[in-house]
């Protein structure tokens, strides 16, 4: 037995009105659990729900904001979903390797070098983390005038274009918008200095950062290591500045906390007849590797490895921008990033209850 709570009721018992961000999507025709499917309500990964009613144990009634017009919809508790995230472990024990989203691998053997490069393997605690929290509680968070400007982490597949996004962002207004100087363990070479390429730390500094859950990235090369860390990013945005950043799926979750507020823009490739057209003149151009003209295989690479972000990460992404054109999407990104600024955003409770003069 169910109730279906009216648009215009309150919620049931005086219940606080909670709003969550479904962090895993369910399709109510494919339950055979739910008690009548016609009252479902399905949703997708990212979905902000209200819920007006949870007194029941295994099944929770809500809306989607983007739909309050309608009455509400069954789903599953908290405490079933979980449930069946368990037992859909059970039967597909999978976890995105963060091999899997770094560089491509197949353009990584163009240079043998490149197998001393290592990224910092975040895979399993963001994929435990985002299958163990079926919803997330949210608040709306208007960002005060007063306020620390709020990190934007790019992210997106190698070759979609995210550092020359980045790039240019920054040459829009540099006193405006700034990168986080990285933490190297080199040794500075003559013409460098300390705080403006790198922030040079012994090999026991930048260790202790990475375990205490102060680096937002890392990896090794030729023996060194290489790494942004959150007090470079707060640096940053201590300054008045936005910082802006590009970061592997896999970092999205220790950059999501209450200090930096991050507004994750995911920079998506658009079909392959586009990109062969706008990247017919263009190259590779990396850390590690330059003049390399992009191929069929490479396009359907970044296409693949952008729909395994997505599915993997969609929850975790505000705002989505196909990168069809270069100065459409630049232009795209300067709006987000204002957006993310000035209006309201829905935002992990735990960030807006922790601020005291919230």
């Amino acid at each position: 037995m169910f109730k279906v709570v009216p648009v215009s009721d309150p919620p049931v018992n005086n219940q606080k009105m909670v709003y969550v961000r479904a962090m895993t999507e369910y399709w109510p025709q494919e339950d055979p659990t739910i008690p009548c499917v016609d009252a479902g309500l399905p949703f997708q990964k990212g979905d902000i729900l209200q819920i007006v009613d949870q007194n029941d144990a295994l099944w929770w009634q809500a809306r989607k904001i983007s739909d309050l017009g309608t009455c509400a919809g069954l789903i599953p508790s908290n405490h079933l979903m979980k449930r069946k995230q368990q037992d859909d472990m059970k039967i597909d024990e999978k976890c995105v390797e963060a091999a899997g989203f770094r560089r491509s691998m197949r353009l990584c053997r163009r240079k043998s070098h490149l197998s001393q490069v290592r990224a910092g393997a975040w895979c399993a605690d963001s994929c435990c983390s985002a299958v163990g929290t079926p919803y997330e509680e949210v608040m709306r968070y208007q960002r005060r005038p007063s306020d620390k400007h709020r990190l934007i982490v790019l992210v997106g597949p190698s070759g979609v274009g995210v550092n020359e996004l980045r790039r240019q962002l920054i040459e829009l207004n540099p006193n405006h918008f700034q990168s986080a100087v990285p933490h190297t363990t080199r040794s500075k070479k003559s013409y460098e200095m300390d705080g403006r390429e790198y922030h040079y730390v012994s090999k026991e500094t930048f260790e202790s950062l990475m375990y205490s859950h102060r680096m937002l990235e890392y990896g090794e090369y030729k023996g060194h290591l290489y790494g942004t860390s959150v007090d470079a990013v707060q640096a940053v945005l201590d300054e008045g500045k936005i910082c802006v950043m590009d970061l592997e799926p896999q970092g999205i979750q220790v950059a999501r906390t209450h200090e930096l507020k991050p507004y994750v823009i995911f920079i998506k490739p658009s079909n392959m007849s586009c990109m062969k057209e706008s990247r017919k003149n263009a190259k590779i151009i990396t850390d590690y590797f330059v003049d390399m003209k992009f191929k069929d295989e490479d396009l359907q690479e970044m296409e693949d490895l952008a729909q395994k972000m997505e599915t993997q990460f969609g929850q975790f992404f505000d705002h989505v921008i196909v990168n069809d054109k270069l100065q459409e999407a630049c232009a795209q990104l300067l709006s987000a990033v204002q957006k993310a600024q000035t209006e309201p955003q829905w935002v992990p409770a735990t960030w807006v209850s922790y601020d005291p003069e919230s």
